[in-house]
């Protein structure tokens, strides 16, 4: 084929690769089973192209896994990942040890193998795929928690996977290579990989902060740098490469990073780049007439993994961590199998292990059928065990994060669903607080910038802007948004008075609560607050005696509502209002004098 050709046939599986994660989305497939179809469909047995190059393609394969558990680090960040990295390491250290021990008993019975093969699959298999489980979690509702753990076991059993599987080789090959030996290079390969990623990681997020690149087009660039130098510095140390990337990436991802958003959707094409070749690569490998002589043993294989060697590995992972029986089962369900086994699968055939072939199908199988079951049921059955919640398990917000965070901001997006209390509400009565408001609304894919009387809708996007600190308040706050309570939407009726109300102008005094946010006043508590003034700590309030008050650093005015709003509009005319004063008054007479004011 000439040069032409081949970047004509590299554009064209890509494109079809784009299609078929489109029809996997609409399917609620994985993808990347797909991919691995459109491979075998590519292959010698059906259209015709041979490839059998089993060293190409577990170099392209590591090319590939670096990119993505890269990728997955730089999307999660350290600050997600530190409050479940117990659990995460756990399930990828206990739960892949004794999901491998579990699983290569099983293969060892059913595939008449020896004990040293039949854990050899065994250990292939353990393997979760970050980019299956990433792949799964972008259109997921599953709760934080139990997202952020899935994300942290998949970036880091891929390394302890692999260790087993090639300490595996190492004993068929060496029989003088033993148990002591596999331990002493797993403490000294993760030891290494852990402490070279985390210096890599910390010396590029330095870089990104001390030198001003030219263009933004570097950035990027300067990420890919990071990565290879990890990577390439680990492994010539003698640690886990895949450790040090995944480790890098979540210290890179962590913090306000310049151009963080280009950076990060940078890495999520190539990310998508490796997947669509890896698979399809890993699809041209597989002869589709050697599946049928093992499948009843790998389907009983697959049965072994999907029902009791991941749940029961979960389940003794997570135990301590605090977790309901129904999310530790959530967590064993979730172990969804991808390109990483297979191509683990790779090594025994290069090192050249008797019934290498056997066990690549074998493989191959198992992956297949796994993903496809556990692919398929994870957001129902996370629904059927009431471990979803309102807000997506990993959110994207619209605007670059880099630089607001940098500032002590922060910005988090939330969907309204049909059913949810807050449709129908206006924005000024969400009950957000004054450090935060709601910043774009996208509505039926275009942006609408709100105010404080915008109506929330079903199925609205909302994306707020608020400091760090507030972060927690209104992430409780958003929860409330679906079953409330969301407080008062019209202010309570106070009856028939007797006698005129008092009007009172007054200084405001030291031990005056807060003017932004009063609870009592003059010994009669604040029932509701109307508006507040955020340039400055003003506020317009209703009190439980049925009275109005506006309060100031200055001073305090407190009264019916006619007798402040005729106030409010003398302070609104005086000569010395500036601009910005005299809109503040203007909204006060404006709420004061509105039909629904009783």
């Amino acid at each position: 084929m000439s040069d032409a050709d081949l970047i004509l046939l590299a554009g064209v599986l890509l494109a079809a690769g784009i299609v078929a994660a489109m029809a996997a989305d609409q399917v609620k497939v994985p993808g990347l089973i797909l991919f691995l179809a459109l491979g075998m469909i590519v292959g010698e047995d059906v259209i015709g192209v041979r490839f059998d190059d089993v060293e190409l393609t577990r170099t392209l394969g590591t090319i590939g896994l670096i990119l993505i558990l890269y990728e997955g680090g730089l999307s999660a960040g350290w600050n997600q990942i530190r409050p479940v990295l117990g659990v995460s390491l756990s399930l990828a250290i206990v739960g892949t040890l004794v999901t491998a021990a579990i699983a290569g008993a099983a293969a060892i019975w059913l595939f008449d193998l020896g004990t040293l093969e039949g854990m050899l699959v065994g250990a292939a298999v353990a393997a979760t795929d970050s980019a299956a489980i990433f792949a799964v979690l972008r259109g997921s509702m599953l709760r934080r928690r139990l997202a952020r753990a899935l994300e942290g076991e998949s970036g880091m059993n891929d390394p302890i996977a692999l260790l087993l599987v090639t300490g595996l080789i190492k004993w068929i090959d060496d029989p003088g290579y033993g148990p002591l030996d596999m331990v002493a290079s797993f403490i000294a390969e993760l030891s290494i990989g852990a402490a070279l990623g985390l210096a890599v990681g910390y010396a590029a997020r330095h870089a990104f902060y001390r030198f001003e690149f030219p263009t933004p087009g570097l950035y990027p660039v300067a990420s890919m740098a990071a990565v290879a130098i990890s990577y390439g510095l680990t492994e010539g140390a003698g640690g886990s490469g895949f450790l040090a990337v995944y480790l890098t990436g979540l210290i890179l991802g962590t913090g306000p990073v310049p151009a963080r958003r280009t950076v990060a959707a940078f890495h999520q094409g190539l990310s998508w780049v490796a997947q669509i070749s890896l698979f399809f690569l890993l699809g041209l490998l597989v002869d589709p007439g050697g599946l049928g002589a093992i499948a009843p043993e790998a389907l009983a294989l697959s049965a072994v993994l999907i029902f009791l060697a991941r749940p029961l590995a979960a389940v003794l992972a997570s135990s301590f961590a605090g977790f309901t029986m129904r999310e530790r089962l959530m967590l064993g369900w979730a172990g969804l199998r991808g390109a990483i086994p297979i191509w683990l699968a790779t090594f025994p055939v290069i090192a050249g292990v008797e019934g290498s072939d056997l066990l690549f199908n074998a493989i191959f199988f198992v992956v297949v059928t796994s993903t496809l079951i556990q692919g398929a049921t994870f957001e129902p059955l996370a629904r059927r065990l009431r471990l979803t919640t309102s807000r997506p398990a990993l959110p994207r917000p619209l605007v670059e994060i880099g630089t607001i965070q940098r500032l002590g901001g922060a910005v988090v997006a939330v969907r309204i669903h049909p059913g949810d209390i807050a449709i129908g509400r206006m924005i000024k009565q969400l009950g957000l607080p004054r450090d935060a408001l709601v910043n774009v609304i996208v509505r039926d894919g275009v942006a609408i910038p709100p105010r404080g009387s915008t109506v929330v809708e079903a199925d609205d996007e909302l994306h707020l802007l608020m400091r760090r600190e507030s972060l927690e308040q209104v992430e409780a706050v958003s929860e409330r948004w679906r079953h409330g309570p969301l407080g008062p939407t019209d202010l309570p009726d106070f009856g028939l008075r007797g006698s005129p109300q008092i009007f009172t102008v007054r200084p405001t005094r030291p031990d005056d609560p807060d003017p932004a946010d009063p609870d009592v006043l003059d010994g009669i508590a604040v029932l509701h607050s109307l508006r507040d003034r955020r340039d400055s700590r003003t506020a317009l309030v209703v009190l439980r005696d049925g009275r109005y008050a506006v309060t100031g650093p200055d001073l305090v005015a407190i009264g019916g509502r006619r007798q402040l709003a005729r106030w409010a509009v003398e302070r609104a005319e005086r000569k010395a209002c500036d601009p910005a004063e005299r809109s503040w008054w203007q909204e006060v007479v404006g709420v004061l004098t509105a039909p629904s004011i009783r």
